[in-house]
């Protein structure tokens, strides 16, 4: 294990250390989400917890609990004790970008209910403004996908279909993903309500005042960052 992902380990530990027995846990997506529910797996089974749910925002996450013992059930309307994710790109704000991963509108609607949104990533994620880094992940209906790129591109020129080979990838819910280019300047909040008014949106990567907090890895150790 290198040192970044060791420390990705570390910062994932920092965020299970907040789970409490009992607790309805919103379970996270992608390489660094995985170290949490790895630690929340150990946990249980060492006996350090115990009454844990998990509500999985992928099916990759819903498979590995179901691995590693953790009890599991679908989302409902009840809210969720605190959900553990990681982010693409994390704002001075705590206002995120997430979505590389694909699974942007199952974590949005899992993690909107969480009374808590834990945040861990590595120090590469922090910018010092949204899409400093990274392209905006938009999730659009295959239907007509083409028709809602353009309109996309008439005022987010930037950006492409997400084909990592020779068909489009296709999301858990059965959609295609958009990443747009973000312009240098803008207002995340005004963007994503001109982007999920488009006709054939879906949802955006634009997490905006939902992070409580965030445990970012660095060289020089785990960085706890609060909003």
């Amino acid at each position: 294990m290198s040192d970044l992902e060791a420390l990705k380990k570390e910062a994932a530990v920092r965020a299970v250390a907040l789970v409490q027995s009992g607790q309805r846990v919103g379970l996270g997506t992608g390489s660094t989400a995985k170290y949490a529910i790895e630690e929340l797996g150990r946990k249980l089974a060492a006996g350090e917890l115990s009454g844990i749910v998990g509500v999985s925002t992928s099916e990759a996450s819903e498979a590995l609990a179901r691995e590693l013992g953790i009890p599991t059930e679908s989302l409902d309307p009840r809210p969720l004790d605190l959900a553990i994710d990681g982010a693409d790109e994390i704002a001075p704000n705590l206002d995120l970008i997430k979505g590389l991963g694909g699974a942007l509108v199952r974590e949005k609607v899992t993690e909107v209910q969480a009374r808590r949104l834990i945040i861990i990533a590595d120090h590469t994620k922090l910018v010092t403004r949204l899409g400093e880094k990274a392209p905006l992940p938009v999730e659009i209906l295959r239907f007509g996908f083409l028709s809602t790129i353009e309109r996309l591109r008439e005022f987010l020129p930037g950006g492409r279909l997400r084909q990592p080979g020779a068909q489009p990838y296709v999301t858990d819910n059965g959609n295609y993903i958009y990443d747009a280019g973000l312009p240098a300047d803008f207002d995340p909040r005004e963007l994503e309500r001109r982007i999920k008014g488009t006709l054939g949106v879906v949802d955006t990567g634009f997490f905006l005042g939902m992070a409580e907090r965030a445990f970012v890895a660095a060289p020089d150790g785990v960085r706890e960052l609060i909003r």
